[in-house]
């Protein structure tokens, strides 16, 4: 026999990701498997929930109205559960996180690492990518963003950290070039620029009094993934525009020396997102607050 309260969950995936193949691979599930779970509600109800073919999927009326009360009863469900987790004081469960891919990997992952190693009842489920994650049909109980928010209307934010841009050069660059000491001085040398989807980024400054001074310094090589700008910094291949946590053991080594300081370091917040929820579970509690207290150490 079905777990009724799975089989909703299930069928609400189903129907928020357009097929059972998309919801199969978000759960974890064979196809077969989900397309079980609808039967057994549509058995269950003696209506039919989904009109399918080979090419697509639509909810039927009742199928609608059915779909809109399952996630109501979901969303109590998940309430219930947290009020209980809430009682034993544990965070417990699956956690799903959205997060960056470099800043994910070298900031963050290593503080929710941490946060499991504490907590065995902590289950991790890590999504890395630079793209826009839409929560909701993610499934994803928590994203980690940086730089401004542009579509975050509907979801709770809270800013976790502030991470600052810097100008660096290896030491053979600034032997070989000289050494910028103010903005104008940056025409006359050779840069590493990131680009993404295929636009070219200017660099920023910040101003006391009005928007941040852009910057497009000359340049022949471009990258998408700022490690890599910072390899090529090392072998003295230009001047680079990076996040001071990626550079920061590199310039207490020496390797890397930090230029125009003069000029102030743009700060770029970072941001944790979730979706609006009368009780926010422990799990993402706990992992927001240990990002909030550890994030700005490493900035």
């Amino acid at each position: 026999m079905m777990d009724r309260l799975t089989s909703m969950a299930v069928f609400v995936r189903a129907v928020d990701l357009g097929s059972f193949a998309a919801a199969a691979a978000a759960l974890g599930l064979s196809a077969p498997m989900v397309g079980k779970h609808v039967r057994f509600l549509e058995e269950r109800l003696g209506v039919r929930l989904l009109n399918r073919t080979t090419r697509r999927q639509s909810l039927t009326e009742f199928g609608l109205a059915y779909y809109e009360r399952c996630r109501t009863v979901l969303a109590e469900a998940e309430a219930a559960d947290a009020l209980a987790a809430d009682q034993f004081g544990e965070p417990r469960g699956k956690l799903r996180v959205a997060l960056p891919v470099l800043f994910g990997r070298c900031c963050v992952m290593p503080i929710l690492l941490d946060l499991a190693r504490r907590h065995p009842q902590l289950e991790l489920d890590l999504a890395f990518g630079d793209g826009f994650v839409d929560l909701a049909e993610g499934g994803h109980d928590l994203a980690i963003r940086t730089g401004e928010l542009h579509d975050a209307a509907h979801l709770v934010t809270r800013r976790l950290a502030r991470q600052h841009m810097i100008v660096c050069a290896a030491p053979s660059y600034l032997d070989a070039r000289g050494t910028p000491t103010r903005l104008a001085d940056l025409a006359d040398h050779d840069a590493l620029i990131y680009r993404r989807s295929g636009g070219v980024r200017p660099w920023l400054f910040p101003c006391e009094d009005g928007p941040a001074a852009e910057v497009m310094p000359r340049h022949r090589l471009r990258f998408d993934d700022l490690e890599a700008i910072a390899d090529a910094a090392l072998l003295g291949m230009g001047l680079a525009w990076l996040p001071s946590w990626l550079v920061r053991e590199r310039l207490k080594a020496g390797a890397l020396v930090e230029l125009l300081p003069g000029e102030g370091r743009l700060p770029y917040d970072v941001h944790a997102l979730w979706l609006q929820t009368p009780h926010l579970p422990p799990k993402v509690r706990v992992a927001i607050d240990a990002l909030a207290a550890e994030l700005p150490g490493l900035m």
